[in-house]
């Protein structure tokens, strides 16, 4: 069980992982896959199940979901919030990992201007 919602971890595909996202997109992985592996983790992607609900009496047809994933990492003592901010997390360019970078607002990660005075 997780401490707090900052920490949390799961089984995806029947491994024991730390959950670094959920609901993301496939242009989201693409990103994030990389970058962690470069950091020396081991990467888990699975789709993610989806919501259960009551099916409507007046729509009997399906909706079709977008496909989302959950990533997460077999370190189940990574935190995103930790590596990010304790700048654990470097790019292939050996720069550190900012916010915006994370959250990729910034094309190149440029920790000279302190996160709380990026406007992006």
């Amino acid at each position: 069980m997780a401490i707090n919602q900052n920490h949390l971890f799961e089984d995806i595909d029947g491994i024991k992982c730390a959950v670094v996202e959920k609901n993301v997109t496939q242009d989201r992985i693409a990103f994030i896959k990389p970058l962690l592996e470069l950091n020396g983790f081991t990467v888990i992607v699975a789709a993610t199940p989806a919501p259960k609900t009551i099916p409507a009496t007046e729509n009997p047809e399906p909706q079709d979901a977008p496909a989302t994933f959950t990533v997460g990492v077999t370190d189940v003592g990574f935190n995103v919030i930790n590596a990010v901010f304790g700048r654990l997390l470097k790019t292939k360019e050996d720069r550190v990992v900012t916010l915006a970078y994370w959250h990729q607002k910034d094309i190149i990660s440029d920790d000279s201007i302190p996160y709380f005075e990026n406007d992006k």
